[in-house]
């Protein structure tokens, strides 16, 4: 299928892209476009106009230092995937984007793109939360800072309002002597996972992650729990959902074993 009629603009700065998407309330920001553009195809979504923001390289930045890591809302999958630093200051992210569809796909798309796109299949906006990042943004009040756990309110749905532009996304360094883990099942490499986990082991502390399990991406506190119970005691927090990739006894059974196995690799990298 091909797209509906929409109008296109590629502002040259940031106030000309905030104007043109407060000008029309059907408007859509377009940076990367891998999960726009098939949504624009197969009439999904079918916004008024398309507000490019590829014409602001300002925003494609990646910065890491002691403190973490910060992504700029035009960084590609891909070069943040490739920067040593940022494997360096919280590996929790490249472990988790090395499984980020096909490499075509993070060739040209976005890492902010996907955080704010909402999908709780996706791995991303996982991260996101269970690191206790943030995100950036930009409107007509001003910029403020969206914190991860008030950053998903819905199933594909961000506090975002209408008229903001995501500027930048922000991944707190890994403490010294802490450890992550990340895994996911897919029915073929590439696909959106079935379910995934993501892990971050700081002494006693042992806090798990989790996508394609709820409507939106959820942490789970599973300090104090014996490593055999670790599965059960996240299914106590998680609602896994049936759909035509996996029932949800099986979603369940994927928690159980990833779990297991995530908190076990997180707690071999701080020791």
């Amino acid at each position: 299928m091909k797209p509906a009629p929409f109008d296109y603009v590629r502002p040259g700065s940031l106030d000309d892209a905030l104007a043109a998407l407060a000008g029309d309330p059907g408007a859509k920001v377009l940076a990367g476009g891998q999960s726009l553009v098939p949504l624009l195809s197969m009439r999904l979504a079918a916004p008024s106009r398309l507000v490019d923001i590829n014409g602001l390289p300002e925003l494609s930045g990646i910065e890491a230092n002691d403190d973490g890591v910060r992504v700029g809302a035009l960084a590609r999958h891909a070069d943040v995937l490739a920067s040593e630093d940022v494997r360096r200051v919280q590996p929790l992210v490249s472990l988790a984007l090395a499984n980020v569809a096909h490499a075509t796909i993070r060739n040209r798309g976005t890492t902010v793109g996907s955080i704010v796109h909402a999908d709780a299949a996706a791995e991303m906006p996982m991260v996101l939360c269970l690191l206790g990042g943030s995100v950036d943004v930009a409107g007509p009040a001003g910029r403020r800072t969206i914190p991860a756990d008030e950053l998903y309110v819905g199933p594909l749905e961000s506090s975002l309002h209408h008229d903001e532009i995501a500027l930048s996304a922000y991944f707190p360094a890994l403490n010294p002597g802490a450890g992550v883990g990340f895994e996911e099942i897919a029915r073929r490499h590439g696909d959106y996972a079935l379910c995934g986990v993501g892990a971050v082991v700081t002494g006693d502390t042992v806090v798990a992650g989790y996508l394609s399990v709820c409507d939106v991406p959820t942490v789970v506190d599973l300090s104090g729990v014996a490593d055999a119970d670790l599965g059960d005691a996240a299914l106590e927090h998680l609602d896994p959902g049936d759909d035509i990739h996996a029932s949800a006894d099986y979603r369940a059974q994927l928690v159980r074993v990833l779990t297991a196995r995530v908190v076990g690799a997180a707690r071999k990298m701080a020791a």
